[in-house]
Order: structure tokens, then sequence, then C-alpha cells
């Protein structure tokens, strides 16, 4: 994931979510396909507990499940650590979608968004950030032999790509423009430490 200014929380989970790449890898979801696109998506969500917090320097120390230990220090976009307390759960979500939609006519191009927020000073600490690139090729050449398909992109560049399913194929015409979506969200939230 991007490095996002303003959301400095996620360096508290940057060492628990160094698997994420691979388990997203190995655990992905398909989602209901129209008949001119396409869209798989995958989670995956990591759990820590606090072991140390200084209020003062703002260091905080997590213990993630596998009994890995990271340290860092809370930046001031961080507004309630005030509240984070020794015992308490740090929980992280990753979330990566990719979908694909064609389209009849259209130009390449790229659009790209980024939403953030945080918990309201006093709450229980929390935070969450996505960003959505859109990027339009062209269909520059269909190979049904292969099966593969040659895109020109929004810079000029031309790619070749082979197609694992033909099927989706049919209708498609050089000329017809796709719409290529990725989208990456993280969202982290801490829960207060069970009671004994």
């Amino acid at each position: 994931m991007k490095s996002f200014r303003g959301l400095t929380i996620a360096g508290v989970v940057a060492g628990i979510l160094s698997v994420v790449p691979a388990a997203l890898a190995q655990t992905p979801a398909k989602a209901a396909a129209p008949a001119t696109g396409e869209a798989v998506m995958a989670s995956v969500q990591r759990t820590a507990t606090v072991t140390k917090i200084d209020q003062k320097t703002r260091e905080v120390t997590l213990k993630s499940t596998d009994g890995q230990e990271y340290s860092f220090v809370a930046g001031p976009d961080v507004k309630n650590l005030a509240q984070v307390k020794v015992g308490d759960r740090v929980i992280a979500t990753y979330t990566e979608a990719l979908a694909y939609e064609v389209k009849k006519g259209g130009a390449a191009g790229a659009t790209t968004a980024v939403a953030a927020g945080t918990a309201k000073l006093g709450a229980q600490p929390g935070a969450a950030i996505a960003q959505q690139t859109t990027v339009t090729v062209m269909i520059m050449a269909i190979d049904p032999k292969i099966p593969s398909v040659t895109f020109k992109g929004p810079a000029g560049n031309t790619r070749t790509l082979k197609v694992m399913r033909p099927e989706k194929l049919q209708g498609v015409s050089v000329g017809d423009t796709v719409d290529i979506t990725y989208t990456e969200a993280l969202a982290i939230k801490v829960e207060e430490a069970p009671k004994k």
C-alpha cells in the first residue's frame, strides 16, 4: 500500500501486514461478474496487542499473534492515543479489489481518488483510508488463436496480455475500451482489553 500523509496510525500495523500480499494471493474470492466484465476481491485481517505505551513520548509497542513485537512513535495525527491502554487490541483489515468492464468506444485515460477518516476526538481510536484508481485502455488488437488482447494505455504505451477465459472475448472488438479499476483500503480499530 502506498504511504499516505494523515494515516500515521498505519505505521502501527506495518509489520503486522507484511504478509498481506501473499495472503491475498492465496485467498481470492470472486464476485459476481457481469457479461462485459469481472471483479475479484480479497481481504485479510491481522490483530496485535498493545504491550507498552508511553503517552509522553508517544511510543507504542505491539505484539502480533505470531509473537513478533513492533514499536513505533505515533504522530500527531493519532489524536486519540490517550484512550489506548496496555492490553488493548489493534485490528487491521486490508482489502483490495480489481475489476474491469469493456465498453464500446471511448478514450484512454486515468483517474485516482483517495478518501480517509479517523475517529472523533475522545472516541476509541480508529482510522480508515481507501484509494481507487481507474485506468481506461483501448483495445488495439485481438488474437483469438493465442488468445490475447493488445491494449493501448493513456500514456500511449501498449501491452499484450494472454486471455485466461477466451469466452470473455465474445462481443469484444478492436476500438472498444476497458475500464480497469484497482481499489485498496486499510481500516484500523482499537478495542479495549478484555475484562478479567
